[in-house]
């Protein structure tokens, strides 16, 4: 059976959201990230498109984004109200086919492939259900893989709609810069425009020896293949994570061990929040610390048994934390639990 994949992608959604319950920022230039204060430490998380136009983009630190435009609207980060809105997106995906993967709080893959209706008419269901139910706009792609969709779905934004076929690969694909393809990142970049590589058609001409001596047998193959349009991946429905972590960066370095150890019982209460929440436990405790020279350490305690008690783990925590020569000050401090484990049912007696 031919595959047919969506890859569904939300406008700039944290500040979308923001836009909507405040509908004077409609048509501004608005930053979402940190704690919306451009003169402390944090990165952008989501700009709208008005202050894309200015240069500013994802991950760039908040006081770059303010020197590129002072005028715009800082607003912090509110989890709480997006992972709302992104349950309403994903609800409606599901109802469309249960075949999801949720690979973030803005976008999901859908795999259509048994549906017996055209990708445009599905795809036109789905964004007018998200205008309807939340507001929001998202932009589509398709295509017979993951890789496809996922860069058609960048290709017409916002509110787009693209497809790409197999037949498409050398017309589309090919004259789009090689950081356009899924998995190709800043250092493979640089890798690749030595090696006179900078579009993806480039890329394709050469030959799979070449990129494995290059890169390595995985990622040269995959290179080799997604060069070529070509992903075999299937959709993860289901998956269970790996690990629980959560670090905070202090709006100034830190020098006094209180103000560290306070933050860190609090990291360490909000990831047993998620252990509990998932109903699995942890056997190994990770604390990192970032001092203000950016030297960057890191401690662990495994434990006997895997356990969701935040006494326990703050015991584990602090054990760490103590291991660490506190002789400068600390820029960051994070917590990460690891070796998890389904918490075993209660049974009735």
């Amino acid at each position: 059976m031919f595959r047919r994949i969506l890859h569904i992608d939300m406008d700039a959604f944290f500040a979308a959201v923001e836009q909507k319950r405040r509908p004077e920022l409609i048509g501004k230039a608005v930053v979402v990230g940190g704690m919306g204060n451009p003169f402390h430490r944090g990165v952008v998380a989501t700009a709208s498109y008005e202050a894309r136009a200015f240069g500013i983009h994802s991950a760039m630190p908040l006081k770059t984004a303010y020197r590129l435009n002072p005028q715009a609207v800082f607003l912090p980060v509110d989890y709480e109200t997006y992972t709302a809105e992104s349950r309403k997106v994903k609800r409606i995906l599901r109802e469309i086919s249960p075949l999801m993967e949720d690979v973030g709080i803005d976008e999901a893959f859908l795999d259509i492939s048994s549906i017996r209706r055209s990708s445009l008419e599905i795809s036109q269901e789905i964004k007018s259900r998200i205008r309807e139910e939340t507001g929001l706009t998202c932009s589509i792609g398709v295509g017979p893989n993951k890789l496809l969709a996922k860069i058609a779905s960048d290709m017409k934004k916002p509110d787009g709609y693209t497809r790409i076929s197999p037949e498409d690969v050398e017309k589309v694909l090919w004259p789009l810069p090689a950081r356009k393809l899924w998995g190709v990142g800043p250092k493979t970049e640089a890798a690749l425009k030595s090696m006179g590589i900078e579009r993806v058609g480039e890329l394709a001409s050469l030959t799979r020896d070449t990129l494995v001596a290059a890169f390595g047998k995985a990622y040269g193959t995959f290179l080799y293949e997604a060069s070529r349009g070509i992903d075999e991946t299937l959709l993860v429905t289901f998956w269970e994570p790996k690990s629980v972590s959560r670090e905070t960066t202090f709006q100034r370095d830190v020098g006094h061990w209180q103000t560290v150890a306070k933050t860190l019982a609090g990291l360490t209460k909000e990831a047993v929040r998620v252990l509990r929440q998932g109903g699995i436990r942890s056997k190994t405790v990770t604390v990192k610390v970032r001092f203000s020279d950016f030297q960057t350490l890191t401690r662990s305690v495994s434990l006997v048994h895997g356990t969701d008690s935040e006494e326990e783990i703050r015991k584990a925590a602090f054990a760490c934390f103590k291991r660490i020569d506190f002789r400068k000050r600390i820029r960051l401090v994070g917590v990460r639990l690891t070796h998890l484990e389904k918490a075993a049912p209660i049974s009735e007696s």
